[in-house]
């Protein structure tokens, strides 16, 4: 466990992270590294890589298939690079900065906005008991607003889903970088906009994805709602 109880780590997640940081090391020594599991190195080049080895942990240890690899490559701090492997689901997705996003090898758009009352909305919940107890109340306002709200416990894939338009929108409190640094390319890539609280960037604070015309509704609404803070 790491955070609480219910916030697990195993040995596949320790292992993957290796396995990818080593690869990383040999290939591109001079970059820097950032991995969930405590991969930590500043590197000179510019680059940084930024590494999710499991995210979905607890639908890995259950067997459920919304768990995926993912990593992302920042230049300066400005996510370049992003691609996240659902094995699971037989998918990968990946974007390019400036060059489109991509599913299965295909090009990817997101849904158009639909009405407000007609979103599927996709969420997550920390691991902390307060912060689960705020995020119900968000919840709890938020879906008599939309057509449903869908909770399937991996960031990078709920990203991902927004990017092909299995989703029409998203947004969480409380990840880290490693969670949201390619997905969230890739939804904006394929059309989606990203931010955290209005005027402010997707952050730990608060992220939020959905393609303009819901972006700004589902924004404003959750910062109204106290989505931000527990």
């Amino acid at each position: 466990t790491k955070t609480s109880s219910i916030d697990v780590v195993t040995e596949m997640d320790i292992a993957a992270e290796k396995l990818i940081t080593d690869f990383l090391a040999e290939e591109r020594p001079d970059d820097g590294l950032l991995g969930e599991e405590g991969a930590s190195t500043a590197g000179s080049s510019g680059v940084r890589w930024v590494i999710d080895p499991i995210d979905g942990t607890v639908n890995y240890l259950y067997g459920l298939p919304s768990w995926s690899v993912s990593i992302a490559a920042e230049l300066h701090g400005e996510a370049v690079v992003g691609v996240v492997a659902a094995p699971m689901r037989g998918e990968t997705y990946h974007a390019v900065l400036d060059e489109g996003a991509y599913a299965a090898g295909e090009r990817v758009r997101c849904r158009p906005a639909p009405a407000f009352d007609q979103a599927l909305i996709g969420t997550g919940f920390g691991y902390l008991t307060e912060r689960r107890a705020a995020q119900a109340e968000v919840v709890r306002a938020l879906l008599p607003r939309v057509r449903d709200i869908r909770r399937a416990g991996s960031a990078a894939i709920d990203l991902c889903d927004v990017a092909c338009g299995r989703l029409d929108g998203y947004y969480e409190r409380g990840l880290n970088p490693w969670d949201f640094a390619a997905g969230a390319l890739i939804a904006r890539e394929a059309g989606a906009r990203t931010g955290g609280r209005p005027g402010d960037p997707l952050s730990g604070e608060l992220a939020v994805a959905a393609p303009p015309g819901l972006f700004e509704p589902l924004q404003e609404l959750l910062d109204n709602l106290g989505a931000w803070h527990d």
